[in-house]
């Protein structure tokens, strides 16, 4: 058995790389306050109190767009959610709960797969602030107040995360890979290789 998969969904700009690279301790998804930055699935390895996990950030969904860009990134979350054994709900505090965050919580509930629920942007210490408990309404259990940038409230939604795990993964998995690059001038069809070999939609297209 390969190694649980965690997949970082919401709607965009609410954080979803910032958590992504803070969990794996680095900088590896593209963070700007612009939307549709984060196109494709960015795959890395994270652990926390000695689990290992792949972890899964994606581009923002957008469920109502009939825009081609943001359909692609839909389905490429809608792929993420499908291979994911937890879903982490990322939501921003600051805009309180929305209707494509409601949109989005009903998609994952269909989905049977756990979701943690994390309320992003709360980036001052101390007393949990009131807007937190308006997240309840989605319907997903208790909301975990996060500070994405500063890495306040990680620990205890981590601890909620592995909790979904199972009790022991096998040795199948192994980091024993090669890495391959794919690389030429635009539009001479390397996207379209990539999800060839991967023999599914990797890349969007």
């Amino acid at each position: 058995m390969a190694l649980p998969i965690v997949a970082v969904v919401g709607r965009p700009n609410v954080g979803k790389s910032t958590l992504f690279n803070k969990l794996i301790g680095k900088r590896l998804s593209i963070v700007e306050d612009t939307p549709g930055v984060t196109r494709d699935r960015i795959y890395s390895k994270c652990e926390w109190r000695n689990r290992e996990f792949m972890v899964v950030d994606t581009g923002g969904i957008e469920p109502e767009s009939d825009d081609v860009i943001l359909s692609q990134m839909r389905r490429q979350a809608e792929l993420a959610i499908q291979k994911a054994d937890v879903i982490v709900l990322v939501t921003d505090v600051k805009c309180g709960v929305t209707a494509n965050d409601y949109a989005v919580a009903d998609m994952l509930q269909k989905s049977g797969k756990p979701v943690v629920l994390c309320v992003n942007k709360c980036d001052s210490i101390g007393e949990i602030p009131l807007e937190v408990y308006e997240f309840y309404n989605l319907g997903l259990g208790d909301p975990y107040p996060v500070s994405s940038v500063h890495g306040h409230g990680t620990g205890d939604m981590l601890d909620e995360i592995i909790s979904y795990f199972p009790d022991e993964i096998s040795d199948d998995y192994s980091d024993d890979y090669i890495k391959v690059a794919v690389i030429g001038k635009p539009n001479v069809g390397k996207s379209s290789l990539i999800n060839r070999i991967a023999g599914e939609e990797r890349v969007i297209v």
